[in-house]
């Protein structure tokens, strides 16, 4: 059976991305984060969503001194997958090539990124089946 993916609303995932990227780290310097990014939330605000993450298992924290810090429990690249499976599956019934093909034809890739795609293609031309 599949696992079942982590839903995740866009406040949280901003969160996550923090954590992702900077963490572990204090509910302030989440906070921090935050503002630095464009979102002005209140430090209450970013203990709610903490503390829902740490409920739906995709965060934990551990008491350091006078404070709680938080790090991911779970990787981007796990609910980019998870994210990008479900979206594969509600929208072209679980065919991924037809996603990868609009994307192609409608996003700007640079010179490095076509380089990475040319060579996937060829690794997966030279797979034995």
């Amino acid at each position: 059976m599949a696992k079942k993916p982590v839903e995740l609303g866009e406040a949280e995932l901003a969160v996550m991305r923090v954590l992702w990227d900077d963490g572990p780290l204090t509910v302030r310097d989440v906070m921090k984060r935050l503002h630095d990014r464009g979102r002005m939330v209140a430090y209450t605000t970013v203990l709610t969503f903490l503390t829902r993450l740490e409920q739906k298992n995709v965060v934990a924290s551990d008491k350091r001194d006078t404070a709680y810090v938080y790090r991911a429990r779970i990787s981007r690249q796990s609910v980019s997958a998870s994210r990008i499976r479900s979206l594969v599956d509600q929208l072209y019934d679980g065919a991924a090539a037809p996603m990868l093909l609009q994307l192609i034809e409608n996003e700007k890739f640079s010179p490095g990124e076509i380089a990475q795609l040319r060579k996937l293609i060829d690794d997966l031309d030279t797979k034995p089946n």
